[in-house]
This record gives structure tokens, sequence and C-alpha cells, in this order.
């Protein structure tokens, strides 16, 4: 009888032991299972900035094979994608990301976004067409006013662009866009306007200061405006100022103008010397 009350002890305790052990093995691998969450979170963001983007793709490409149904993951390759400039892909991979669970209005601007970029106008208004009045963000108005640009409906994209620069704290690159509708669409001082906000809001944002001095050119004024800029940007600019004087007919002063631009550029200048030479030759 003390033999057998020995045994039952005995298994009763190896029972508990075993049970500890499982219960201790449980925590472990959930412990572990956490710091790799973590860890791929981690991976995941990097993957998302500072990576290569090509070394990106085929990051999230590797981990949808195992995850597929991991939406945060395709959006990481799509963006990866985007990045890379690889449109085409870019542009299914957003596709599949706006058909998969939980999905949101933000993944149908990033495909709007990847439609534009390709060039698919219409397709990216249908996207856009379908995003909720109540998802307001700067991108998802810019990507309207861009729409609304290339279909030439100027009061949609004035009104557009005005709500993306109020949704932002820095909106000079989305005021240079705008300044850039208004030079397309003819209206050169309140295009100069644009481009002068955009340069306040950001002083080294050359693209800006090449579109002001172009906007200045359209109007035939020849001087450069006061804006913070270096020597070789100076040197940049003066040479556009002489195309636009040329462009208007105005030879005399593009000449002067292009002389002046290889007298600034702290190095020699190649271009502006070339059209001074074709324009010496006749």
């Amino acid at each position: 009888m003390r033999q057998q009350f020995f045994l039952s002890a005995s298994l009763a305790g190896a029972l508990v032991l075993s049970a500890c052990a499982e219960k201790a093995d449980e925590t472990v691998e959930r412990a572990f299972q956490e710091v790799n969450v973590v860890d791929e979170a981690n991976l995941n963001d990097v993957m998302l900035t500072v990576a290569d983007p090509n070394e990106a793709v085929t990051h999230f490409q590797r981990t949808l094979k195992n995850n597929p149904d991991r939406i945060e993951l395709q959006r990481g390759l799509a963006h990866s994608l985007i990045r890379a400039k690889r449109t085409t892909e870019g542009t299914a991979a957003w596709k599949k990301a706006v058909s998969m669970k939980g999905s949101t209005s933000a993944d149908r601007v990033q495909l709007a976004g990847a439609l534009v970029r390709s060039g698919q106008w219409d397709e990216a208004k249908a996207e856009l067409d379908q995003v909720p009045p109540t998802h307001e963000t700067y991108e998802r108005y810019r990507l309207e006013a861009v729409v609304a640009d290339a279909s030439k409906d100027w009061k949609r994209a004035d009104s557009f662009y005005e709500i993306a620069a109020g949704l932002t704290t820095t909106p000079a690159k989305v005021m240079n866009n705008w300044g850039y509708s208004k030079l397309t669409r003819g209206d050169f001082s309140g295009a100069e306007r644009l481009f002068g906000e955009s340069i306040r809001q950001d002083q080294t944002l050359f693209t800006a200061k090449n579109n002001l001095v172009l906007a200045r050119g359209a109007q035939r004024n020849y001087t450069l405006p006061v804006i913070p800029m270096d020597q070789t940007e100076r040197a940049l600019l003066l040479h556009t100022l002489a195309l636009s004087a040329v462009k208007q007919g105005d030879v005399k002063t593009g000449e002067g103008l292009l002389r002046e631009a290889i007298d600034t550029h702290p190095q020699h200048f190649e271009e502006a010397s070339r059209a001074l030479a074709a324009l010496e030759n006749g």
C-alpha cells in the first residue's frame, strides 16, 4: 500500500513538473515571439526609410511569402516599389493592398498617387472619388489638385491646392506646384506670387527660384528677384532669364544675360557658353 502511495505521489509530481515545464516553455516562446515582432517592426521601418529601395522590395517580397495576409507587409512592398521607381509594379501592389482586409482610405490615396505617377489620370480620379470626404489629409488634396490640373479644371485645382497648403506645416512644394499650374495657364503674376511664397517657406528650394525667374521673364521682367541665392544659383538663374528673353524675341538682352551668367559662375559654364556662341553666330 505504501509502495502504491509513493508511486502515485511520484506520478503526480512528475505531471506537475511536466506542466510547469510546458508553461515555462510557452512563456519563453511567447517572449521570443514578442521580441521577434518588435525586431521585425524595426526592420520594416528601416526598410521603408534608409534602406536601398530595391533591397526593401526583396525584404518585403520574402516576408510576404510566409505572411501573405499581413497588409502592413503589402503596404511596405508597395511603398518600396514606388521608391525604387518601379511604378507599374508599385501600382499593382497598391491595388492588392486596397483589396485586402484592413485596408483604409489612406491606402486608396496611395494607389491614386501611384496611378498619377504612371500618368493614369482617369483611374487616379476614380480612386480619389471613392475616398470619403471625412478623409482630409494633405496627400489626398495634393493629388486632387494635380488631377484637376491634368483635366484643366482650374477652379477645382485652385481650391484643392489651397486646402492642401493649409494641411501641412511645410507648404513650399505644394505652393511651387500651384505656381507652376498658374504658369502653364498664362497667369504669370499669380504664378510669381506663389513662387515667392514657396521660397519664403523654403529658401533652399531651387526649383521654385527657377520657376519664379520664368514667371518674371514671361512678363519681360529681366531682373533677378531679391531672394536668397549663392553664386552658382545666381548664374543658373541668369541663364534661365536669358533663355526666357531670347524666347520672347529680346535677343540682345538675352546675350547680355548669358555673358553675365558666364562671368558669375564660379566654374566654366558650358551650357551658357554654348548658347551665347549660338546667338553670336546667328
